[in-house]
């Protein structure tokens, strides 16, 4: 049986089949409740749960909040940012007294107790409050608002503005955008141990000259059609920024960071010493720097180097006892390392050819470090516990597949997210001493998967040239509809850094546009080729100073192979993908036309120069540096070569990957004579959130496909 035919818009609908599951796990201070943020409906929009652990009983505790407003501009990008799709309740915190903090539409919203109706604490018709953070003690609310800090008592009263700019033009408290978008700091400000202080980036952007977009698709004529960011080209100079910590009167002190270009991390030890982690221009370097206050003084704590570059991470973690836990790549997979106070007396915690994704947790107490990797495979992820002198792991999950885990230590509870390619995403609630299961949490229940009776991937693999194995799927047409093959063959690709597609996890089962393509008669197929993530630094490393040139040899290789199994067609291969597989995707058609005959291109970065600092420079280095590398990297070279089928895809609001891109890439196919298909959205940025877009993409995709291969 194949099961009911898939539609455009089905493949457009968020969530995917059994991929609306609870997230955002947290437990509460009196170790009582485990709260989520679970979908009420059809559309994904988000509502705000608890699980009473003494009775297990489940509770609905927020559903719709009412902001008084539509989402801002500085909402829309933040979300952004952080690829958010989900609506409704989409963040959350507790305090350390037990309250629930939910903000929603730039007002914040105070649950004082479980079961009570949530107060108004900061209404957006007044302020307009941005990343909302509570005190330690959790008796006061800090925010953004107009770029500067504002902090209001919790149980209600008058909002006082902290910081105050000298200079018109500067924020206080907010990410400047690389922070955001590449370094995955999305906050601006940090409250000290106790909440004596609070430390603060200040950003100023005056000398970066201003990129506009312009909203073309909308009626408006006025000033409100035109967005002015600043952004950092690549080469160009960055956002200057400078770290302060002021007290909650507003005197302030500033931090001496003034040669470093980037300000990584930021993090409280105690409330009179506070971490900053910075980079040089190259990511080359990274200094873990001291800070005590009141006197700003500063020690450097330990440096990492790397030919290649540094990675950033959120593993550091300062103990009790002064000693402290941080991961280092310095033998070429990341693993964690015990130092003691002023980065003396180095030990490792865990060693091996795998590497250490995250901490979930740490037990000071028994001296414990809950941590997330790929000890048994780079295609599954698991939860181990391990001494701090290091040792034996001991296996916490042990379902082959993806685990995520949220783990409480004072109520000995884990949260475990599990799922796998045959398995959708299931949520358990189990018990730290003996791992039994205390409480099913989720369990899938879309009607979706057993009604499009949705296959998973085959696996295989191939060697690299250079010799390390590359894993990959493919999706097969059902042979009583298409026969055994060979079939025409498409492609879904990324192949930058940092990303990693091809896992024993459930999304790869729920594609839906790749199970709707294989619906209409098409193989398809995915390749993690040399430069994606969980591999090591050394396998990452193939595509410095030369992105755009090792991924199409790979997806090559992978095209050879299934046409040697007899399962592709080798007059009818296709590529796809989006951003920098919308790139690679050009990258193919253009370097490799012997091979793809069509190639769509969904937000490509067309060339090096138009996108942003720290993550180009990152794996590219300086233009000026790497004058070459910048060339052959750039889709703009190779037009000349193109012989097959093109289809570009993009959003004229899209503030991170500019239009720009694709308007280049249209002047270099003009100039050489090539013919193409443009798809445009005026109201879209990178990722396209609206339904009905998202359909339209959905069957042009398809049709271009069938008509062009």
């Amino acid at each position: 049986m194949t099961g009911m035919e898939i539609s455009v818009e089905d493949v457009a609908r968020f969530p995917a089949p059994g991929m609306d599951f609870p997230g955002s796990f947290s437990f509460s201070p009196n170790h009582r409740y485990v709260s989520f943020l679970k979908s009420q409906g059809e559309e994904g929009s988000r509502a705000l749960f608890v699980i009473d652990l003494e009775t297990g009983k489940e509770q609905l505790v927020l559903d719709t909040l009412d902001g008084g407003r539509g989402e801002s501009l500085e909402e829309e990008l933040r979300r952004q940012r952080l690829r958010q799709m989900h609506r409704g309740i989409t963040r959350y915190f507790w305090t350390k007294g037990g309250k629930i903090v939910v903000p929603d539409a730039g007002s914040v919203y105070v649950l004082d107790e479980i079961g009570t109706l949530p107060r108004l604490l900061v209404n957006n018709e007044c302020f307009s409050a941005t990343d909302p953070q509570s005190s330690p003690d959790g008796k006061i609310l800090a925010y953004v608002s107009g770029g500067e800090v504002w902090i209001i008592p919790i149980e209600g009263g008058i909002a006082r503005q902290i910081t105050r700019g000298e200079v018109d033009g500067t924020t206080r408290g907010v990410a400047e955008y690389i922070a955001q978008e590449e370094m995955r700091r999305n906050t601006g400000f940090w409250w000290s141990g106790e909440g004596t202080y609070i430390a603060f980036a200040e950003v100023d952007d005056r000398h970066i000259p201003t990129f506009k977009i312009v909203h073309q698709g909308n009626d408006d004529t006025g000033t409100q059609r035109v967005e002015t960011h600043s952004y950092p080209f690549a080469g160009m100079r960055n956002s200057m920024v400078r770290l302060g910590v002021t007290d909650l009167e507003g005197n302030t002190i500033w931090l001496d960071t003034s040669e470093y270009e980037y300000i990584a991390r930021v993090k409280w030890a105690t409330d009179r010493v506070v971490f900053v982690q910075c980079q040089n221009r190259e990511q080359t370097q990274l200094d873990l720097l001291k800070f005590d206050l009141p006197s700003g003084v500063r020690t450097k704590i330990l440096r990492e180097e790397s030919d290649l570059w540094v990675n950033l991470h959120d593993m550091f973690y300062p103990l009790k006892d002064g000693r402290f836990i941080w991961a280092s790549e310095r033998t070429g997979f990341r693993h964690l390392y015990m130092y003691e106070g002023l980065g003396e007396n180095c030990t490792a915690i865990t060693a091996g050819n795998w590497q250490v994704d995250s901490i979930s947790t740490i037990d000071e107490a028994n001296q414990h470090v809950y941590l997330n990797g790929t000890v048994d495979s780079y295609l599954e992820s698991h939860t181990f516990r391990v001494n701090f002198r290091g040792g034996k792991l001991e296996k916490i999950t042990n379902e082959p597949g993806m685990h995520i885990t949220n783990i409480s230590i004072n109520s000995g509870q884990i949260v475990d997210v599990y799922h796998s390619m045959m398995n959708p995403p299931s949520v358990e609630l189990k018990k730290l001493s003996n791992l039994s299961s205390n409480l099913v949490l989720h369990r899938p229940m879309d009607d979706r998967i057993g009604n499009f009776k949705l296959c998973p991937p085959e696996c295989y693999s191939i060697s690299a040239e250079s010799g390390e194995p590359l894993s990959g799927v493919v999706y097969k047409p059902c042979e009583k509809r298409f026969g055994k093959g060979p079939y025409p063959t498409i492609l879904y690709v990324y192949g930058g850094p940092h990303a990693q597609l091809v896992t024993n996890g459930w999304n790869m089962t729920s594609l839906m546009r790749v199970q709707y393509l294989r619906q209409k008669g098409f193989l398809v197929s995915i390749l993690d080729g040399r430069g994606s993530a969980r591999r090591g630094l050394d396998f990452e490393s193939y595509l410095k100073n030369r992105m755009g040139v090792v991924e199409v040899k790979d997806q090559v290789a992978g095209v050879q192979r299934l046409i040697e199994l007899g399962l592709a067609d080798p007059e009818r291969i296709g590529v796809y993908g989006w951003s920098y597989g919308g790139y690679l995707s050009i990258m193919c058609l253009a370097q490799a036309p012997e091979v793809f005959s069509a190639a769509v291109a969904g937000a490509p970065v067309t060339s090096w120069d138009g996108y942003d600092t720290h993550y180009t420079e990152r794996y590219m280095g300086l233009p000026k540096d790497n004058r070459d590398g910048y060339a052959k990297g750039s889709a703009l070279s190779h037009m000349d070569k193109i012989q097959g089928n093109l289809m570009l895809i993009h959003g004229l609001i899209d503030e991170n990957v500019h239009f720009a891109h694709t308007a280049r890439l249209i002047d270099a196919l003009v100039g050489a004579g090539k013919d193409y298909d443009l798809v445009l959205f005026p109201n879209e940025r990178h990722m396209p959130r609206r339904q009905k877009d998202r359909a339209y993409i959905e069957r042009r995709i398809a049709t271009f496909f069938e008509n062009k291969m």
